[in-house]
């Protein structure tokens, strides 16, 4: 391990090419497994790595990228993980004695809860049989390759660390978009990798050299771990029926010295690349200074598409105190029946009204709040991008709403007592959370300001000692009510300061309590809160909808120079309008077909049910709540995707939400056949056994009115027109994600019209352009899920 880490300090390493490609031109066939040939052709595989390392690769992979037991089994191999693993590290060992063996692991396929089916906990295991194997076989270091899903990256991570000591490079691919498929930045990315302690962060595969570049750079940003450049030889093109990468050896060289500069400590090369193109990037090396030196960078918390700094010269991060049981006893009552709408609904609200982070506490009386706090960081991700603050003293809840976070969270909170350090630091750490640290301890608050930071101090000593940097400390002084000890506001003011100047640690206060007890209390509490900003507070627990406390805000950080040119004060007033107040009669509601859309829009799984009930009370058809009510929420969903406003886990949401309304549908109508917009057989063609695509396509399609029939994947194509005949479909859908597997879909194709199928093609996946498209003869090409669903509807209406 530390013969890796010690390397990467001293030059820039070079790890390997494909390796997919060179074990098809050695006889891998079409849709058969990789791993499998670790078992069945050693020699082929260890030829390969050998390769490699004659063209100077210091790292070589290990062929294990799809050696995790949901993806062996496809084949029959769930029961030789431990096999096929460490046969891949004893390969590439004995083919590259004087490399560096870096165990390569892949996504699953499966999408994690909300999005999937797959359980955190479900995912750490199934990555952690791989991990063991590594680790007892010699493996140097782990490599995470290819992953689109952030959480799933995150079990994979919880799990090499839990089963390993072992170096963890950590890669996520991205589109030409600059996000993943599930909405994830490179920023927010790197920041929640970077929190769970990975050594390396960067991007492979999905684009060529300039775009990892591009990416890389945003890395930069927020990260000051070493990176790694992993590009294609260039973005694929079809040159007839192959997949070729344009960018030959010399192009994978041009960007070195912007990447040394950058920091980026391993280069080497994804999908398209050979050992003729690892040579000249190892050539390329040779006589450029390598030497970097890692910046300084504060502390940044993130979600799946957002990144928020903290401290330092950013403006002080408003944390939306209301998703809070404490005085509500609505919202408490919804906690013990396991609703989420006032969850969701204020998530959304105090997003809206200025709130960056959202604190969310789940704890009252009779409420299982471990499950419920789960539950509300689902439903907090579901509707608002803002980080989250994880407000709770229970450490069940706090791990279950750890491993449901999609991010890099702030644990609210720990203090200075031992249990609470032994209990939350560990947490923290191994979940790659930040902390805030309330300045009391085991004797109670401290009456003046010294005492508050010597706490402070404690907190930050044991949490360094746990393994957290200092800057994942935020330190609140506490807000006492000034009804009850005028001088408490002056001492927690000069905590405040001590804590900046003397530990150099962010702070955070809850404002509003200075003002408990206390007539109209936002006239104090802004008046504080102002007091505390110019004081340097760097974070505020407060109530976003409360303008007189924003007000405060946004007029001191123009002030206090953190918004510079006043740019979010003049954003703000200078277009500013105070809403007309529309007088609403007793009862007065939205029309019941936009309550439908929009609990569609807002994925209210929860409310959309009772709103189809409603519906059908109030006289509307069957057909009226779909066509009317839902439908047109679902095409304002893809109108939002489609300008990337949202992402696939809120199409999700949404389509979850569909399926809800849908099944209050069917049993009114007591097991009639409703209107469908027609017949669509889908399928991942033979050799292909990925089918994540074609899944949420079929989910989207059912959701629009048509029957879906998914033979589901590697499926041949006598099945497919055989299930075309028999069932009178209206159309076909084909999925492939391989370049080996794209052949099929021609083939497929060519049967259909051979056995005189009369329907309309449509054909999509990753590998898939609109030109092979028109060139196989297909009738349309879906670029994306929405955009599938959205070409079927107008082509079968034509």
């Amino acid at each position: 391990m530390n013969s890796f880490l010690n390397a990467l300090k001293q030059r820039v390493l070079v790890l390997d090419g494909a390796m997919g490609t060179m074990l098809q031109e050695r006889g891998l066939a079409p849709g058969a497994s990789p791993e499998a040939m670790n078992l069945e052709s050693p020699e082929v595989v260890a030829a390969v790595h050998q390769a490699y390392a004659e063209a100077g690769a210091d790292i070589i992979v290990t062929n294990t990228f799809g050696g995790n037991r949901v993806k062996l089994s496809h084949y029959q191999l769930e029961n030789r993980v431990e096999e096929i693993n460490a046969r891949g590290i004893e390969l590439a060992r004995r083919a590259a004695p004087q490399s560096f063996i870096a165990g390569s692991i892949g996504p699953t396929g499966r999408f994690l809860e909300p999005v999937g089916d797959a359980g955190f906990d479900e995912m750490v295991e199934v990555f952690g049989e791989q991990v063991r194997a590594f680790a007892v076989a010699g493996a140097d270091l782990i490599t995470l390759e290819t992953f689109l899903d952030i959480r799933e990256l995150r079990a994979a991570v919880v799990a090499c660390k839990e089963f390993s000591q072992l170096p963890v490079v950590a890669q996520m691919t991205f589109d030409d978009g600059g996000r993943s498929v599930l909405g994830t930045p490179p920023e927010a990315a790197a920041v929640t990798l970077d929190a769970l302690g990975v050594d390396v962060v960067g991007s492979n595969c999905g684009l060529g050299p300039e775009g990892i570049h591009a990416l890389l750079e945003k890395m930069r940003a927020v990260t000051a771990l070493p990176l790694i450049s992993q590009a294609n030889a260039g973005l694929p093109q079809l040159v007839g029926d192959q997949t070729v990468f344009p960018a030959g050896p010399d192009d994978m060289t041009v960007l070195h010295d912007r990447l040394i500069a950058l920091g980026v400590r391993i280069i080497g090369g994804c999908c398209g690349t050979t050992p003729d193109h690892i040579r000249a990037i190892r050539a390329a090396l040779e006589g450029r200074d390598q030497n970097w030196t890692p910046p300084a960078r504060g502390l940044y918390l993130s979600s799946r598409g957002t990144v928020v700094p903290v401290g330092g010269e950013a403006a002080c991060a408003i944390i939306g105190e209301r998703i809070n049981p404490t005085g509500k006893k609505g919202y408490a009552a919804e906690l013990r029946e396991g609703k989420t709408a006032y969850i969701r609904r204020e998530a959304q609200e105090q997003t809206d009204a200025g709130a960056v982070l959202l604190d969310v506490n789940c704890g009252a009386p009779g409420v299982d709040e471990p499950l419920s706090l789960e539950r509300a960081v689902f439903a907090v991700n579901g509707v608002s991008s803002a980080p989250l603050v994880l407000d709770s003293s229970d450490p069940e809840a706090l791990e279950r709403g750890l491993k449901a976070a999609d991010g890099k969270v702030l644990i609210n909170s720990v203090n200075g007592e031992r249990k609470s350090l032994d209990t939350v630091l560990p947490l923290a750490r191994k979940y790659g959370a930040a902390v805030i640290g309330l300045a009391l301890d085991d004797q109670g608050i401290p009456a003046d300001a010294q005492g508050r930071v010597s706490v402070a101090r404690a907190i930050l000593d044991a949490a360094v000692k746990a393994g957290l940097p200092a800057r994942d400390v935020v330190i609140d002084a506490l807000v006492l009510t000034v009804s009850a000890e005028q001088k408490g506001a002056a001492v927690t003011l000069e905590a405040l300061r001590q804590i900046k100047q003397e530990l150099g640690l962010a702070t955070v206060l809850g404002v509003s309590n200075i003002s408990y007890g206390l007539p109209d209390r936002p006239v104090l509490s802004s008046v504080f809160f102002a007091m505390a900003l110019q004081a340097g507070l760097d974070a505020a627990i407060v109530n976003p909808k409360e303008e007189r406390m924003m007000d405060a805000f946004r007029g001191a950080m123009v002030l206090l120079g953190r918004d510079l040119r006043a740019e979010e004060y003049i954003a703000h007033y200078g277009s500013f309008k105070a809403p007309p107040h529309v007088p609403q009669a007793e009862g007065q509601s939205l029309d019941i077909r936009a309550q439908l859309a929009a609990a569609i829009i807002e994925g209210d799984c929860e409310g959309a049910p009772a709103l189809v009930r409603q519906a059908f009370d109030e006289g509307l058809s069957a057909m009226q709540i779909s066509n009317e009510g839902l439908l047109p929420g679902l095409e304002e969903v893809g109108r939002r995707f489609g300008e990337k406003q949202i992402f696939l886990p809120q199409v999700m949401l949404s389509a979850d939400t569909m399926h809800a309304a849908f099944d209050v549908i069917k049993e009114r109508m007591q097991g009639e056949t409703g209107p469908s917009s027609g017949k669509i057989l889908m399928a991942t063609v033979e050799g292909d056994i990925h089918d994540i695509g074609k899944n949420i396509v079929c989910t989207l399609l059912e959701n629009h009115g048509f029957e879906v029939i998914d033979l589901g994947k590697n499926v041949p194509a006598h099945r497919i027109v055989e299930a075309a005949l028999h069932h009178r479909v209206d159309a076909v859908g084909l999925s492939a994600l391989m370049t080996t597997t794209l052949a099929r879909m021609e083939e497929t194709l060519e049967r259909l019209r051979q056995e005189g199928v009369k329907v309309f093609t449509m054909v999509g996946g990753a590998v898939v352009t609109e030109d092979y498209a028109a060139r196989i003869g297909a009738d349309l090409y879906g670029g994306d899920a929405m955009d599938a669903v959205r070409k079927v509807k107008q082509l079968l209406v034509k």
